[in-house]
């Protein structure tokens, strides 16, 4: 391998040099596609350029194509019609799909100017309004140069796989920018589920992945863990990973995932791997605003810019620092500041708990709400002892750190927090969950048919409705909740008669506890007009019968 600056890929072919598989492209490949777009883009006379690609490989000719032809891009969030809407007056064409249909006369091969190429990152707007942030080839050239600098030699020639899109700066840095730059091969489409990711890593001798929280916290049991442990590097940003997943991957990968905290406005700020610590990138300078908040001067900003930042920090004598949450998550009860991230943290230290989100619930009088996923211990305790006996011992553990008004008083509990694609959960949405009602529904995994039977995979919330009082001390699934299951999700797939007139041979073998997965099936004989369903956990039996329906004239 050998490293080419971001503004020389176009200057000289190398041919030979992998750039992606699943299809194979190489550097002379790349750069003959990007000429001729950006041929075909100045023939057009197109000067400012949309750009929507799930395959990274064609993302790297369009980037290149368009800066070629010094044509500024703007990578959106997404297609929804309200982001075409938003910056429809921005752009004079989108990319979205068919790129040769672009292509013309290519364009001799030239060096890029790193001050006049331009790129546009597009927010989500999940936590406000969405907002386009302008980067110069320059701010992006050194930030890759930054990560080779880093890790180039604990990843060698590792091929790059990633389950994060290439349409934000931490996909499009690590999946596209620095590969290319390295000579490193990498996958072309986003693998956003553990198996996939384990699917692919096994075609190849040397890989690393390129990773977020949400996918990391998702790697269970059932992977071939020997396998995947020749990982050369794991990757995750977009969120805190918990200390529990980061623990597990290191028993099982024999290496800490490594952490990387930035933003599309700042580009990286610092990275970490055994430490609770943050290392700030070389030649990032940080310091506080009067609140305590970070700010940030770097290469990846805009040349005497600072960027004020929304988390709190605490800096070490040595210049690494701790987050101690945004700034803005500071809420008043009874004219008491509470800190939400500083509680959030508290929660997280309890052997019951892996994450925990805090809200405002406004009905009478305002007082916080808190979401809670469970650890193993945690579900281990509420199925032994019940709801109200776990959310006391969390109060009671919480209160060590704040005073009575600041103890949540409504409770959620959850698998895992309901993240965003970018692995993030707005505080609006927080305090809706909080809100919102239990559940009284289970959660459909996937379901198939097999002949005239079908087979659904459920899942049975922690935090189910009809778990309160049935019974207190040991939540079991009441069995007419399971007949009712059995029905509303026949109803959904079958075509039944509308009146319910009995039950036959109905048996409960075995309790259903929140957090079970169930098999169910469900088959329908039309001519005795009688649904048969039988719930299974694993291979056993947990309830069966035969529910008897009748037209609505009968």
């Amino acid at each position: 391998m050998t490293w080419m600056n971001l503004e020389h890929l176009l200057l000289e072919t190398r041919p030979g040099r992998a750039v992606t598989y699943a299809p194979a492209m190489d550097h002379a490949h790349l750069c003959e596609h990007a000429l001729r777009l950006a041929g075909g883009l100045r023939q057009r006379g197109i000067k400012h350029l949309a750009v929507y690609l799930e395959d990274a490989g064609q993302l790297a000719i369009a980037l290149l194509g368009a800066w070629r032809a010094g044509v500024s891009v703007l990578l959106p969030a997404d297609l929804q019609v309200q982001t075409r809407q938003r910056w429809a007056g921005m752009v004079d064409h989108w990319l979205t799909e068919d790129i040769e249909a672009l292509y013309g006369e290519p364009l001799l091969a030239a060096a890029l100017d790193l001050d006049r190429c331009q790129l546009s990152l597009c927010t989500s707007g999940s936590s406000g309004e969405p907002k386009r942030i302008d980067k110069q080839l320059r701010q992006l050239a050194n930030e890759v140069q930054a990560l080779q600098h880093l890790w180039s030699a604990e990843l060698g020639g590792a091929c790059l796989i990633g389950s994060v899109a290439t349409q934000h700066i931490y996909g499009l840095l690590f999946r596209v920018l620095w590969p290319l730059c390295a000579g490193r091969p990498f996958l072309r489409r986003q693998l956003p589920f553990p198996e996939d990711l384990q699917r692919a890593s096994r075609e190849h001798a040397e890989f690393a992945w390129v990773t977020s929280p949400a996918l990391l916290k998702r790697m269970g049991e059932n992977l071939d863990w020997p396998a995947l442990s020749a990982v050369k590097k794991v990757f995750s940003s977009g969120g805190a990973l918990p200390a529990e997943a980061a623990r597990s991957l290191e028993h099982r990968l024999g290496q800490r995932p490594t952490e990387i905290l930035g933003s599309s406005e700042t580009g990286g700020i610092a990275w970490r791997q055994t430490d609770a610590l943050w290392q700030p990138f070389a030649d990032v300078k940080l310091s506080q605003d009067g609140h305590g908040a970070l700010r940030i001067a770097s290469p990846y900003l805009p040349a005497g810019h600072v960027e004020q930042g929304a988390d709190a920090v605490e800096f070490a004598e040595d210049g690494r620092f701790q987050l101690l949450g945004r700034v803005d998550r500071i809420v008043k009860l009874e004219e008491k500041r509470i800190s939400l991230p500083m509680l959030e943290q508290a929660l997280a230290e309890h052997a019951w708990v892996n994450e925990a989100r805090l809200g405002v619930v406004q009905e009478n009088r305002a007082s916080l709400g808190a979401l809670v996923v469970l650890s193993a211990q945690g579900l281990q305790a509420l199925r032994g002892h019940g709801r109200r006996a776990l959310t006391q011992s969390l109060r009671q553990h919480l209160a060590q750190h704040c005073e009575a008004l600041a103890l949540p008083r409504r409770w959620r509990l959850l698998g895992q927090l309901p993240l965003n694609t970018q692995g993030k959960l707005p505080q609006a949405q927080v305090d809706a969950l909080l809100l919102a009602q239990r559940s009284k529904t289970p959660q459909v995994l996937d379901q198939r048919q097999n002949g005239d039977e079908h087979l659904l995979h459920l899942h049975v919330p922690h935090d189910l409705a009809h778990f309160s009082g049935h019974f207190p001390k040991a939540p079991v699934l009441p069995g007419v909740v399971q007949v009712q299951w059995a029905l509303q999700l026949a109803r959904q797939t079958l075509e039944l008669p509308p009146r319910f007139a009995g039950m036959e041979v109905l048996k409960f073998q075995q309790l259903v506890r929140p957090g079970d997965t169930l098999q169910l099936s469900l088959r329908f004989d039309a001519e005795r007009s009688k649904l048969y369903f039988a719930f299974r956990s694993g291979e056993a039996p947990c309830s069966s019968g035969r529910i008897v329906l009748e037209a609505a004239d009968a």
